[in-house]
């Protein structure tokens, strides 16, 4: 039997069931695995995940603490997703976001406090055009020599760590604080808090225009419609004229760039500093929040905010009982493995089978 065609609302309440399932179910085997560790070891899933809800989503103060882990994880979410779509497998997130951060504070607190508030954006620009050329290298030898990716993404981070180890212990160590980290940043330079005394800051508010923007760029412009189509097939790419090399040097210089926006958003808005350990992995988790969104604009809205609850409530969980925060890492690392499998894309075509048979 032949297939029906189906229409176009038909086929758009399709995708949103596929793409909602997509999202769900990794999250719920996440869940169900954490479960499973949990009555192995003693404990109430249901009493542990109660007080984690709670913990992420109890309170003002509470829900400002989640959406300011969540700050982070829009921005590098959105880097990964930009390139993922091209078929791009960018890993560096996490170096450009960190060399971004570094970058920015310097500008912050050498720059003479006079400048006020137009210390900000001159932070931004310059964080911003430092990763952007910092992922534009793996782009350009991916582009011209096919230099695979991975490799050098995942080396670069290794080589900002390196890099930024180096100069917050030696030329930009602060004289009056410890070791590892870099003077304040003056006041004018520092992001407005949102909902004091929480942490919270405007970065979230620059995060939210950045995915909208990505939303925007993914369907409505034409080089985000060029590299969705470089991702699913580049032998038709080729064939309709779009330039292959050009495409990866644009996604991958763009990545850069929105990681530096977040790398310095979190300098300038949260640490008000440098420190080493600057990124406990946000570019590694923005992966992750890309993989679980499908990425798409909403899918990274929401990712980031599963995380961001995740990562907020986990430590704060550890105080109230005797939950390892394994128990956290063990629900992301679920996520991120189910997260691959598009369970949507499963479900729809098994429905779809199974009413022609």
């Amino acid at each position: 039997m032949s297939d029906v065609p189906v229409s176009r609302p038909r086929a758009a309440f399709l995708d949103w069931i596929e793409s909602g399932f997509g999202l769900t179910l990794p999250f719920a085997i996440a869940v169900l695995v954490a479960s499973v560790v949990l009555v192995a070891i003693g404990e109430n899933p249901f009493e542990v995940f109660s007080l984690m809800v709670s913990e992420s989503f109890g309170s003002s103060s509470r829900i400002a603490a989640m959406l300011s882990a969540t700050t982070p994880l829009l921005f590098t979410g959105v880097a990964t997703s930009i390139c993922f779509r091209a078929g791009v497998f960018n890993v560096g997130v996490e170096g450009a976001f960190i060399i971004g951060g570094l970058a920015a504070a310097f500008i912050g607190f050498t720059l003479p406090a006079a400048m006020g508030f137009t210390l900000v954006p001159l932070a931004f620009a310059f964080a911003v055009f430092v990763s952007a050329i910092w992922l534009l290298i793996p782009g350009y030898l991916l582009a011209r020599y096919d230099i695979e990716e991975v490799v050098s993404t995942l080396m670069l981070n290794f080589v900002a760590l390196g890099i930024t180890g180096y100069l917050v212990n030696g030329p930009l160590l602060s004289e009056q604080s410890g070791n590892n980290i870099t003077p304040l940043i003056h006041e004018g330079a520092q992001l407005s808090r949102l909902m004091p005394p929480s942490t919270l800051h405007a970065g979230f508010i620059l995060g939210l225009i950045v995915v909208a923007f990505y939303a925007i760029w993914t369907k409505r412009t034409p080089i985000g419609i060029e590299s969705a189509l470089v991702g699913h097939n580049r032998r038709f790419a080729r064939a309709v004229g779009i330039s292959i090399p050009t495409i990866i040097i644009i996604v991958m210089t763009v990545s850069g760039l929105i990681s530096g926006l977040g790398g310095a958003s979190h300098a300038l808005g949260q640490l008000h500093r440098f420190a080493e350990g600057f990124s406990p992995g946000y570019g590694f988790t923005g992966m992750a929040v890309a993989l679980l969104g499908r990425n798409t604009g909403l899918g990274i809205l929401l990712g980031s905010i599963l995380f961001g609850a995740l990562a907020s409530a986990g430590t704060t969980v550890q105080l109230f009982s005797d939950i390892p925060l394994d128990i956290v890492n063990i629900i992301e690392g679920t996520v991120m493995i189910f997260a691959v499998v598009e369970f949507g894309r499963i479900s729809i075509r098994w429905r779809r089978r199974s009413k022609n048979v």
